[in-house]
């Protein structure tokens, strides 16, 4: 079998003019920066190779100087697809001053047409991108005047819009992994992502093209796990040992055994962010998660309310997600944004983006740098800045409700709290809401057609977006609307009747967030029939994990019963119903006092034996009735039987 394992140089050495050059990375995540070293080094020698294609989804860079930052050279570089530029300054450069072709694409999609190539599909056919710059009849996702081809278009099936991304060649994949052996066969244990190495892989593998992997380490043929193996050896042409000085795991942190799930770290641990403009942004976003939801966050002042949900003890009711894979856990910010903590699991990126680009996010948090009075927001174009969409169309297009946060000005605004009120100190010096903003990145019109549900969350105020434009809904206290908001915005909201945000907000304090989510999240689950006096619990699904949740119960049925103001029936769904075994005696405890206090008669239903036989055998033992039956309609027949019961309560 043929030893892969090279120099550097010796790999590099074999792309050849014209190629079109795939390179991994998330930020400094699976960022095979010895490879990309090599290939600036061997420019700068011999002045080979030259006019490469270069395609990325997320951004490979720092910001600065490293990743894909060192590739930024007239004549290297011809054309370059990306998803995100915001961390490739110097090549988003060669794009903005018109010296490349250049194109931005939605990171998702770009995902996407990896696996296309590699399977030599003509494209990628999705909604993601209608009404924004990348639809088109906006622009295409074209950076400039140089960039001519048609990569995007618009088609109709059965009489709706859809773009078709046509795919492309890939000549050569540089790719990072952890462990390889003699035949190629890659590991990732110490990575914090997998991302698309996989696909790019196959797909230059499938173009007779060229794979080259970075990796930290080498093993003997035949030792690798084979259920370990992320990109195999068939798919591999050349690998790279990499010094460690060329392999962080992140360009944040050097190793962190949490990044790679070696360890779980306490979450109670982490210190709470302080209270500033940030943070009280996040405090208001935190009021719209939904427990047991799957959520996304994005960069800035969204990374803050993973913080606050810890701070707040709701993390363990929610699931955190992050674009490059991460399901669950702890997503973190800054040079290390991709990584997490106590993760559940971890996705190729491309399958993140199925499940985003599905609708599977209840709620995502994205920030907003523009934002216009049709509710339209740019994060990807200001000028000569090109910042790039990353995954920021597929999440803000496709999740079920969605939470844009940001300060209400850019560039050195200052915020104090005092007396539990926000005073500006200094105010900022750039407007964030414009009579139109610059490029859409997020279509606000689009939105407001699908009924999707939006909120713009600031550190004085909350708009929400309607069928008419933005409405201005709530105002900090202490803030003059007229002063304040009105005097720094490009166009006049709509405004009707606007409330007052949240005292606890702006306490220092903690909010007390976990009882009021969960008493949120009962309300819903309760219908009370005031004809009927019948009262509905869908405990279906429902978990009791802590001492939290149960008095949230009792909080919410007291209130309800109570404002009823005389004893009513109860029907209860168990179905799928969890329960804490450590918590069972005081749950059922719960159940009895509320039942002695409130009920003429409880009726419960559920097609789980155990739960049915856990239910009988717990209430009867503390004087409450328990009639368990299978299903709805045994439990309601049952009622049905006894209308004296209900007959009594209304007298």
């Amino acid at each position: 079998m043929k030893d892969k394992i090279v120099t550097a140089d010796e790999a590099i050495a074999l792309i050849r003019d014209g190629d079109s050059v795939s390179c991994s990375g998330f930020v400094g995540i699976g960022t095979p920066e010895e490879l990309i070293a090599a290939l600036e080094r061997r420019y700068f020698e011999t002045q080979e190779p030259r006019d490469l294609t270069l395609v990325f989804a997320a951004a490979p860079g720092d910001g600065k100087e490293r990743g894909l930052n060192r590739l930024a050279h007239e004549g290297l570089i011809k054309r370059a697809v990306g998803g995100h530029w915001g961390l490739v300054p110097k090549l988003a450069k060669l794009a903005t001053d018109n010296l490349i072709q250049a194109y931005n694409l939605p990171l998702g999609t770009i995902s996407h047409l990896y696996r296309d190539a590699a399977a030599h599909r003509a494209g990628s056919l999705t909604k993601v991108g209608l009404g924004t710059f990348v639809d088109p009849r906006n622009g295409g996702g074209k950076i400039n005047a140089r960039t001519s081809a048609d990569l995007v278009r618009v088609m109709e099936i059965d009489g709706e819009e859809w773009l078709f991304y046509k795919a492309f060649p890939i000549n050569v994949a540089l790719i990072r992994g952890t462990t390889a052996d003699p035949a190629g066969n890659i590991t990732m244990e110490r990575e914090a992502l997998l991302l698309d190495a996989q696909a790019a892989a196959m797909a230059a593998r499938n173009a007779n093209g060229l794979v080259i992997a970075q990796v930290e380490r080498i093993a003997a043929s035949g030792s690798l796990d084979a259920r370990s193996v992320v990109v195999p050896g068939v798919l591999v042409d050349c690998v790279v040992l990499a010094p460690q000085s060329a392999h962080p795991q992140t360009y944040g942190t050097s190793y962190n055994a949490a990044f790679s799930a070696e360890i779980r770290v306490p979450i109670d641990k982490i210190a709470a962010p302080v209270l500033d403009e940030r943070k009280l942004i996040a405090r208001r976003c935190a009021f719209e998660l939904p427990l047991g939801g799957i959520i996304n966050l994005g960069i800035g002042v969204p990374e803050v309310l993973g913080a606050v949900a810890a701070e707040e003890r709701v993390l363990d009711h929610l699931t955190l997600t992050a674009e490059p894979g991460v399901i669950g856990g702890m997503p973190q910010g800054g040079l290390n944004f991709g990584a997490a903590v106590n993760t559940q699991a971890l996705l190729h990126q491309n399958q993140q983006f199925d499940f985003y680009d599905g609708g599977g996010l209840d709620l995502a948090c994205l920030g907003m740098a523009e934002v216009d009075r049709h509710g339209n927001v740019n994060v990807s174009r200001f000028g000569p800045r090109l910042a790039g969409a990353g995954g920021f169309i597929n999440i803000s297009q496709n999740a079920r409700r969605l939470v844009f946060a940001g300060t209400f000005m850019n560039r050195g605004l200052k915020v104090a709290i005092e007396d539990g009120k926000p005073r500006i100190v200094k105010e900022g010096q750039t407007r964030k809401f414009v009579p139109a903003v610059e490029q859409v990145t997020f279509s606000g019109a689009l939105a407001a057609v699908k009924g999707q549900s939006v909120l713009y969350v600031t550190e004085r105020c909350v708009f929400r977006l309607t069928a008419d434009g933005l409405q201005l809904t709530e105002v900090a206290p202490g803030i003059d609307v007229e002063r304040d908001i009105l005097t720094h915005m490009g166009f006049r909201p709509i405004i009707h009747d606007v409330a007052v945000m949240d005292a606890r907000i702006y306490q220092a304090r903690p909010m007390g967030l976990a009882g009021a989510l969960l008493d949120l999240r009962l309300t819903d689950r309760l219908s009370y029939d005031a004809e009927r006096n019948i009262l509905f619990a869908n405990f279906e699904g429902m978990a009791i994990r802590c001492a939290d949740d149960i008095d949230s119960v009792r909080r919410v049925f007291s209130s309800l019963c109570s404002k009823v103001g005389r004893k009513l029936a109860l029907i209860v769904n168990y179905d799928g119903f969890q329960l804490d075994e450590s918590l069972t005696d005081v749950y059922f405890d719960m159940v009895a006092e509320l039942q002695a206090k409130h009920y003429t008669t409880a009726t419960r239903y559920t097609t789980s034996a155990f739960m049915r036989m856990k239910l009988g055998a717990s209430l009867p033992s503390r004087n409450a009735a328990a009639h368990i039956f299978e299903t709805h309609s045994e439990a309601s027949a049952f009622l049905h039987r006894r209308p004296h019961a209900v007959v009594k309560a209304a007298a």
